[in-house]
């Protein structure tokens, strides 16, 4: 049995590969990581796409006007880059650094019981997404005969009023008929 966290033994998504850039074997690669030439620095890096599952390590990439440019070990033309379109880029969440005071990545959350101040049991994070105007956490399950998809604004201290990693908890200010 290991000691690290289920967490860590977890892949983020960090990037996607949008096509062919030109036609040495270049690629748009769309990064989620902020700057978006962070996504360089988490390496070796997992490709999950239309021709399977690798691991990566030497990619190399530029800023452009259009994003993020990349150089790939072994993709040396433009037929070889264009058939990464879709692929997406994961590193393990141990590649990560600590986040900061107050912050969370996302998949630290996820398997998290969710309970509302009167302790009512909304389930278990299934995961979060971004709306633009703010983050969504999904509860899945909870109360027995009350289990349901519950979409909360992650938002401190309005709805998310604590996270409780030793506890496996995540407070919300949230109506349970809502």
């Amino acid at each position: 049995m290991s000691d690290e966290a289920p967490s860590a033994r977890k892949f983020i998504l960090l990037g996607r590969i949008h096509g062919a850039f030109g036609v040495r074997g270049e690629v748009k690669l769309e990064s989620f990581t902020d700057p978006a030439r962070g996504i360089l620095r988490y390496q070796p890096w997992t490709l999950r796409g239309p021709q399977g599952e690798r691991e990566l390590e030497g990619a190399r990439g530029r800023e452009t006007a259009k994003g993020l440019v990349v150089t790939l070990p072994g993709v040396d033309d433009r037929d070889a880059a264009e058939a990464l379109r879709g692929t997406e880029v994961r590193v393990p969440r141990s590649a990560l650094p600590p986040p900061a005071p107050g912050e969370y990545y996302w998949v630290d959350l996820e398997g998290l019981r969710v309970v509302n101040l009167e302790g009512v049991d909304f389930g278990i994070v299934s995961h979060l997404f971004s709306t633009g105007a703010n983050d969504v956490l999904v509860a899945q399950g909870g109360t027995p005969g009350n289990g349901r998809e519950r979409m909360i604004p992650f938002l401190e201290p309005q709805y998310v009023r604590s996270v409780d990693f030793e506890a496996g908890v995540v407070t919300v200010d949230w109506d349970p008929d809502f």
